[in-house]
């Protein structure tokens, strides 16, 4: 090498720590080498021999955090020439060569330009972007990775072409003109995409080495890309070679390969022999704020407790800002750890923040008072000095003795101290030295207590200044701002001249010390007179006293930090405790802990000291007394310290003026520790998992508007040794004490926890198996008569039996009654979910869906037929399909009933799942069901299921692209895909399930259970919901699930205009059916704009995907309905899996797997035990494929593999007892469209329809038709509204297409919401709220108004609804709705007289 590169040329951005960079001005880097792999780097530098090993190791903890490297090492090179050979260099640097994972080669000389790092890009990323720099300005071709000299030994096995042995390019590298790469990374996102009609396969993924990333995309013919295919999956670590590429239909370059390679990606390792403990954490949870997950699926490669329990360590703590939302998450999570359950909560000291008496002064308020001030050069008493000292003598109400000296500054004053005192460099010629000063005040103040406004500055100045000369100081001191805060409420501000004028007290020159320490001499007669109005003579009482006064205060308290952590179950009840009260209690823009509270509920909880936000650090940072740090540390239980790098910000905006001060901050608080005998606990204050995580936050904080989101902070989760480096300045005793031990001894002191009771905790109802079972048996006697099938009686007794052995009567007979109640009161509840599948459910009335076997049953002398169903020759899959039959006993019609529907997809086998039973209740009766919910189980035992709002991916894209604009830059849409994916799941804010309602048992507070709070944290909401999110706590607690729905509220407006009972339409009406697969009996087939099918405004069959099912699937059956129902509900159940195998003809739509059901049943017909049919069930229903040795088993019992294949796709599949449920109403509905079209339409209009608007819709087919053909020309570009209104007009399309038609809107004729008919004509008359923008509430008062009174004028009308703006005013004119009405109600005089 010829040249050496200074050291601080080559790392910048070290200049900022001053003391650091005075200390290796002159060192000179002869060679490093950067390990891409573990992000390290060892460097040999000259000029460092005489270097201290504390030097050494600050640069190597500096060149890691500015650079965001895993480690550094740093070596001292011998003395050398300032010239070396090339040789010599290479020779000098091999030794650093001999590690494993991928290492560059030597750096040679570089400039002294471009080295600074960028906050906005990523920290490796930047290091090897130096490094590059300074090879190219040093003319050396680059020989590392993105120059490899030679092949490597393979490590991966080949996925697609030959194995991989080149070293990779870093992707923040790649350019188009590169032309064949390597590259090296995690694939983050697959998107492969097959092409059947061309027979081809379009294989996309996304992988990134965070320096960058990179869309791996290409087209293969035939099969050639069914290795990468089935061998890429996400989160796999890759070598890519192939050839970079401009895609035209992808919009960006690609790479696209010849050949991948799997490679193993070694996890980060704690090799340290004692393991620490996190006690400082924070999860997604942390609003806006953390990335670190604990969701339970995830690996420890990305969840948090995972990573802890890989890495050895005894336990981790939880502590989210103000909230506890991860604790049933990470609970899941741990397996062979202990959780500690915290918050970092929002705290405000409200009992003795700032006390107004220091020290122990037990003496009268008559007796002597020395009260003074001091005028300073500034604030901060560590670089500012006094220029004045005033005091006083106050005795018995009376000033008895002064003292007034100038001080010398030993420096010029600035113009801003000059004009606030009035003091100039010439009035201080002369005047006594600082410590001349000092030592002549404290002769005259003698041991007396000293009393001044905001004495704490004061104080300090003293204090600071005795330290410095070696001056004994020890005197108590009363604060003359506190007692005012505390004893004069009323007042906004407490300033010192505020406080005398409010007092009525002399005028005197503020901020000159003489006059402002006699206005406190006359201030305190009058505070001690209202004391001992209150009882008190003494000073030392005055600190007790001050919390009864505090609750009328106006003492502005800025939050701080805290550490709350449970020790035990009453711990964690009290915790929740403190959290619900934080938001409904006392949320002012952050959910707020009073210490009064904590106090209040300490039992069994553990407090710690927090963060640089913490009441122990600002304290320490604002230079207060050592006896005000003891008080303060004294409350805590243990006191928390962190790595320098998370305060950095303090050196940023000045706060401090070296790191040296940032770690005498942390000496502080250990020494406190050692005098009052409390642990000291390094943390972390972990943000997220990894350090190249961090850029997401940088991405969410900028989102927040925040002007530092992209200063560097490393607080990702360390290792052990990572924090014992970062505490190395303490000493290697120390450092261990307060990482390894401290830490393990806070997590000894907590017992083992869980965040919620393991069982279900039901509710009481009296007597509710007993209600249950009769109300069972005398339905099955009321349809089966009194000695009912076997089927029947072995159904009801295995599920009755699970049902009572398991507690679950409750929930069934909690719903039972809020069904009957909904059916009382003329609204039908349709079930959703599994409930169906239960015949106690059917038998007890909270369900419709009847799921014995298809059988017959006389509804006169109670026969039963269900052998016919099940006759090879003629299998049944649900009773409606039957043929008609009547009963050979007594010549009745039967009734076909039974949809075979086993009882275990509800409940499992053994009552093993608890029942969760969701219930579609009217719309309109939804709010009536919630409240009968409050009469059933009382006001303080329910609340809403809470939900948590976090980024959706789409958000977070624009909080992506957002990001890049603001900064000017682009990036690869791969990159912004993989930062859009890393700020998902982070919580935004918090809501309430629709319909969801949490039940706690009547013995039992909702705080056994969890927190509960505020939706959206809306103070002013009167809606109170459980903290938890509603699913984390359905095996423990009753929830009912409780949605308002249209399609009730639609049926209800049938019956009440047809007077037809919809529960007696039959489910085999021809007609009906007929609309599935054609509009015929509508009066029009094949319409060139709705299709063949008559499923127009059809509840689950309305959409165009669905509609374009019924075309290709033509269901004749009613088992068909719900086969469709369950294709269209399920995630990758209907395209590329059942309509490939019913349109290749190689199996039937009744064969197909449509309902979870479906396979279970058929399994078992098929020989197969029902307990493993059931459990191959639930894995493919969830999406995680068959298990292990099930398509073994599924072959050997004759299972076609056409239907293997499709079980391995399904990503999700819907309950056979929902779709039954769904398909029942839907068919109901359905019958009126057919048999009653005007109620039809009526009812359609007015529940159903999305964004109607009576000037597109009700003016004729033309109106309407040039609507429909403008919103479809616009495409994707048409708006989510005119995508509803189009729906909404191919109804309105139908309805005139059938030959009816909308009248105008008539002022007497119109309802408010409701579409009114007129049979005669064939017509509808639209609703007020059919003009656009006109509210409910303005329609509902125009129609009181126009039912009660005629009008004469429109003018009238106006002034009679205020209301209806001017605007809708003259919209309904332009509708009709006034008819000929004249504007006014004045008389035009000549129409009198003709």
């Amino acid at each position: 090498m010829s040249q050496k590169i200074p050291f601080l040329e080559m790392f910048a951005a070290l200049r900022q720590w001053t003391e650091l960079s005075n200390g290796v001005e002159g060192w000179l880097i002869v060679s490093a080498a950067i390990d891409k792999g573990s992000r390290s780097a060892k460097i040999l530098v000259e000029r460092a021999e005489g270097a201290g090993p504390n030097l050494i190791v600050q640069a190597e903890e500096a060149v890691c955090r500015a650079y965001g490297l895993g480690s550094v090492k740093i070596e001292a090179a011998a003395p050398a020439d300032n010239s070396v050979s090339q040789t010599g260099a290479q020779r000098s640097g091999s030794g650093l060569e001999k590690r494993s994972g991928e290492v560059s080669e030597l750096l040679p000389t570089a400039g002294s330009e471009g080295c600074e790092p960028r906050g906005d890009e990523d920290p490796f990323a930047r290091t090897e972007a130096i490094r590059q720099a300074a090879l190219k300005r040093a003319g050396v071709k680059p020989s590392g990775p993105s120059a490899p000299k030679g092949e490597k030994k393979s490590t991966g096995k080949a996925i697609f072409g030959k194995t991989i042995t080149k070293a990779p390019t870093p992707m923040g590298d790649l350019e188009l003109d590169m032309g064949t790469v390597v590259v090296e990374g995690d694939v983050f996102a697959v998107d492969n995409r097959e092409l059947k009609k061309r027979g081809a396969w379009v294989v996309a993924f996304d992988m990134t080495d965070y320096t960058g990333s990179i869309r791996v995309n290409k087209f293969f013919p035939g099969d050639e890309g069914k290795p990468l295919v089935d061998g890429i999956k996400k989160g796999m670590h890759v070598k890519v070679q192939g050839r970079l590429n401009m895609d035209r239909f992808y919009g960006d370059m690609v790479l696209e390969p010849v050949a991948v390679t799997a490679v193993e990606k070694k996890m980060k390792e704690d090799t340290a022999p004692e393991k620490r403990v996190e006690l400082h954490l924070h999860t997604t949870m942390s609003s806006m704020d953390a990335l670190t997950s604990v969701g339970p699926k995830l690996g420890p490669d990305k969840n948090v407790v995972k990573r802890a329990e890989a890495w050895g360590h005894p336990a981790i703590a939880i502590t989210d800002h103000g909230v506890a939302h991860s604790f049933p998450d990470a609970w899941h999570s741990a397996k062979k750890i202990k959780l500690l359950y915290g918050v970092e909560a929002y705290f405000v000291n409200d009992v003795d923040d700032r006390v107004a008496i220091h020290g122990t002064p037990d003496q009268g308020f008559e007796e002597e008072i020395v009260c003074f001030d001091l005028e300073t050069t500034g604030f901060h008493k560590k670089y500012e000095v006094i220029i004045e000292i005033g005091a006083v003598v106050l005795k018995n109400g009376e000033v008895t003795d002064t003292f007034n000296t100038f001080v010398s500054p030993g420096r010029i004053l600035s113009a801003d101290i000059i004009n606030l005192t009035g003091i100039t460099d010439e009035m201080l010629v002369g005047a006594p030295s600082q410590e001349e000063a000092l030592r002549a005040f404290l002769e005259f103040a003698g041991d007396r207590p000293l009393a001044a406004h905001n004495a704490e500055f004061d104080m300090g100045f003293l204090a600071e200044g005795c330290q410095r000369y070696g001056i004994p100081f020890h005197n108590p001191s009363v604060d003359s701002l506190i007692l005012a805060q505390n004893l004069l409420p009323e007042l906004n501000k407490h300033k010192l001249n505020i406080v005398a004028e409010h007092l009525h007290l002399p005028a005197f020159n503020h901020h000159r010390a003489s006059d402002d320490a006699a206005t406190v001499a006359y201030m305190l007669p009058h505070f001690f007179e209202m004391l001992e109005e209150a009882g008190l003579d003494n000073l030392n009482q005055i600190n007790g006293y001050m919390p009864k006064l505090r609750k009328g205060g106006r003492a502005k308290r800025q939050p701080k930090h805290l550490i709350v952590l449970a020790k035990n179950q009453t711990g964690l009840r009290n915790l929740y405790k403190l959290i619900s009260l934080s938001y409904l209690e006392h949320f002012k823009r952050v959910p707020i802990i009073p210490k009064s509270l904590i106090e209040e509920n300490r039992e069994g909880l553990i407090i710690g000291s927090a963060c640089e936000a913490g009441e122990l650090f600002r304290a320490v940072v604002d230079g207060k007394s050592w006896e005000e740090l003891k008080r303060i540390a004294s409350w805590y239980d243990y006191l928390e310290i962190q790595p320098i790098c998370n305060n950095m910000f303090m050196l940023r905006k000045g706060m401090v003026r070296t790191e040296e001060e940032l770690r005498d901050f942390n000496r502080t608080i250990v020494k406190l520790g050692e005098e009052l005998g409390k642990p000291v606990c390094a943390t972390g204050d972990v943000h997220f998992l990894d350090p190249e995580d961090e850029i997401y936050r940088h991405i969410l904080l900028a989102s927040k508007g925040f002007e530092d989101a992209d200063e560097a902070l490393p607080i990702y989760f360390k290792t052990t040794d990572e924090m014992l480096k970062e505490f190395s300045y303490l000493g290697k005793e120390k450092a261990h004490q307060v990482v390894v031990e401290n830490t393990n001894l806070i997590a000894n002191w907590c017992d083992p926890i869980e965040p919620l009771p393991k069982g279900l905790f039901a509710p009481k109802l009296e007597d509710s198996d007993g209600e249950l079972t009769r109300l069972v048996w005398g339905k099955a006697h009321e349809l089966y008569g009194e000695e009912p099938p076997q089927i029947v009686v072995d159904r009801i007794n295995a599920e009755l039996g699970d049902i009572i052995r398991c507690k679950y009567d409750v929930i069934y007979m909690s719903a039972q009654k809020l069904v009957q109640n909904s059916l009382e009161h003329g609204y039908l509840v349709g079930s959703r979910g599994s409930v169906g599948s239960s015949l106690v459910a059917f038998m007890s009335g909270i369900t419709e869906v009847n799921s014995l076997p298809a059988h017959y049953r006389c509804p006169k002398c109670k026969h039963s037929d269900f052998d016919y169903a099940q006759d090879p020759a003629h299998l049944y899959g649900c009773g409606v399909d039957m043929p008609d039959a009547v009963c050979p006993v007594c010549g009745t019609k039967y009734v076909k009933d039974g949809f075979n529907i086993p009882f275990e997809t509800f409940l499992g086998f053994g009552g093993d799942k608890v029942p969760d039973i969701d219930l579609n209740f009217s719309g309109e009766y939804q709010s009536s069901a919630h409240k009968y919910t409050f009469e059933l189980f009382g006001q303080t035992h329910v609340f809403r299921a809470g939900t948590i709002g976090t980024v959706a991916e789409k958000t977070a894209f624009g909080y992506v692209k957002k990001y890049f604009e603001e900064k000017g830059k682009s990036v690869s849409k791969a990159e912004e895909n993989r930062l859009a994916i890393g700020c998902t799941g982070v919580k935004r804010t918090t809501g309430q399930h629709p319909g969801g309602m949490v039940v706690i048992p009547q013995d039992k507070e909702i705080y056994d259970f969890c927190p509960v709070q505020h939706p959206a944290d809306d103070p002013n909401s009167d809606i109170i919901t459980t903290h938890f999110e509603y699913h984390s706590m359905e095996s423990n607690l009753l929830k009912l699930d409780m949605l308002g729905h249209d399609d009730p509220t639609m049926v209800r407006m049938l019956e009440d205009l047809t007077g037809v009972n919809a529960r007696e339409i039959p489910l085999d009406d021809p007609d009906t059916m007929s609309l599935f697969t054609s509009s015929k009996v509508l009066g029009f087939e094949n319409d060139k704009v709705l299709g063949p099918t008559g499923a127009v405004a059809v509840p689950e069959f309305n959409t165009r995907f669905t509609r374009g099912v019924l075309e290709e699937t033509q269901p004749t059956q009613f088992d068909m309905l719900l086969r469709i129902s369950g294709f269209t509900h399920g995630t990758d159940v209907w395209l590329g899996n059942a309509r490939d195998i019913i349109m290749s003809g190689t199996g039937g739509v009744s064969e197909c797997v449509g309902c979870r059901d479906d396979i279970m049943l058929f399994l078992i017909s098929k020989g197969m035990p029902p307990k493993r049919s059931f459990k191959i069930m639930e894995s493919v229903r969830k999406g995680r494929g068959l298990p292990e040795g099930a398509e073994e088993e599924m072959r050997a019992a004759g299972v076609p593999d056409w239907y293997i294949n499709s079980c391995k796709k399904i990503a999700y599949l819907f309950p056979k007892a929902h779709a039954v449920a769904y398909v029942m109403m839907a068919f109901r509905i359905a019958w009126f469209k057919a048999h009653r079209p005007l109620a039809f339409y009526a009812a359609f209009f007015s529940i159903r329809a999305k964004a109607f608007d009576e000037k597109f819709m009700c003016r004729g087919m033309d109106v309407c038709q040039k609507k429909m053909r403008e919103i479809i020309a616009k495409d994707k570009e048409a708006t989510a509204v005119e995508q509803d209104m189009l729906i909404t007009l191919e109804v309105c399309y139908e309805f005139y297409l059938r030959g009816f038609h909308f009248e105008r809107l008539d002022l007497y004729k119109s309802q408010a919401i409701h579409f009114a008919m007129d049979e005669e004509k064939g017509t509808l008359i639209p609703p007020f709220v059919s003009v656009a923008g006109l509210g409910e509430t303005a329609a509902i008062s125009l129609a009181e108004q126009a039912r009660d009174r005629h009008f004469i004028s429109i003018e009238e009308v106006t002034a009679a609804c205020p209301k209806v703006s001017k605007t809708h005013i003259e919209m309904l004119k332009e509708a009709g709705a006034f008819g000929d009405m004249p504007e006014t109600s004045q008389i035009d005089l000549f129409s009198l007289f003709g």
